[in-house]
C-alpha cells in the first residue's frame, strides 16, 4: 500500500497484519482519484472519510493538500494506526475520531466538500449512508458523497445518485448534493 500522488507520492503505509479492514486495493484507489481529479481541486479541500481503517484515503487526499480530513473508524486498533502514521507524516490536517460512523453521522455538524465511505462489504445498512449524509446536510453546496461497495448494492434509484463505476471487484457510487426544492 503506497500513497499514489501528491507531496508524500509514493511513500509507503504499513499497516499491522491484524487489523480487522479490507482496504480500497492500489489499482481502484488510483482510479478513484483519477476520477476526483477531474472534478475537484485538492487544495483547500474539506474531506471525511467514513470507515477509514488504515487511512490509506485519508493519507491520499492530505497529500494531495486537503486542509481538512476527518477519519472516523470505530475500531481503536485503526485510529491508533492512523494517528501515529499521521503524526509520522507530518499530516496535521488530519482529525482522526474513533466513533461509530452511523452514531457520528447522526451528530456532526461540520460540512464537507467530499465524503467518502468504504463500509465493510456486508454491513447490512449500507444504503442508509446517502440518506443520512444528504438529511444531515453534511455536504456543502456541489459537495460529493462517494461510496465503496461490493456489486450486491445498486444506489442508482436513490434521487442524489450520479453514477457508478465498477475497478474489478470494487464498485464506487457516486452522489451530489440534492436538487433545491421547487416550492421556494
Amino acid at each position: 500500500m503506497r500513497i499514489i500522488s501528491g507531496t508524500h507520492k509514493g511513500r509507503p503505509i504499513h499497516p499491522p497484519g491484524n487489523l480487522p479492514v479490507r482496504p480500497t486495493t492500489d489499482y481502484a484507489k488510483e482510479s478513484l482519484f483519477n476520477i476526483l481529479n477531474n472534478r475537484v481541486d485538492f487544495e483547500g479541500l474539506t474531506v471525511l472519510d467514513l470507515f477509514a481503517g488504515t487511512g490509506s484515503i485519508s493519507f491520499e487526499f492530505a497529500s494531495r493538500e486537503a486542509a481538512l480530513v476527518t477519519s472516523v473508524d470505530k475500531n481503536f486498533h485503526c485510529t491508533d494506526f492512523m494517528r501515529k502514521t499521521s503524526s509520522l507524516m507530518g499530516f496535521q490536517q488530519i482529525k482522526v475520531v474513533q466513533a461509530n460512523v452511523f452514531t457520528f453521522l447522526g451528530f456532526c455538524k461540520l460540512q464537507y466538500d467530499l465524503i467518502f465511505a468504504d463500509p465493510p462489504y456486508d454491513m447490512e445498512n449500507v444504503t442508509t449512508i446517502p440518506d443520512l449524509v444528504m438529511n444531515n446536510k453534511l455536504l456543502n453546496e456541489d459537495g460529493m458523497l462517494v461510496i465503496e461497495h461490493s456489486r450486491d448494492f445498486d444506489f442508482s434509484k436513490h434521487p442524489a445518485f450520479k453514477e457508478h463505476r465498477v475497478y474489478g471487484k470494487v464498485n464506487f457510487s457516486f452522489f451530489g448534493t440534492q436538487p433545491a426544492s421547487s416550492n421556494e
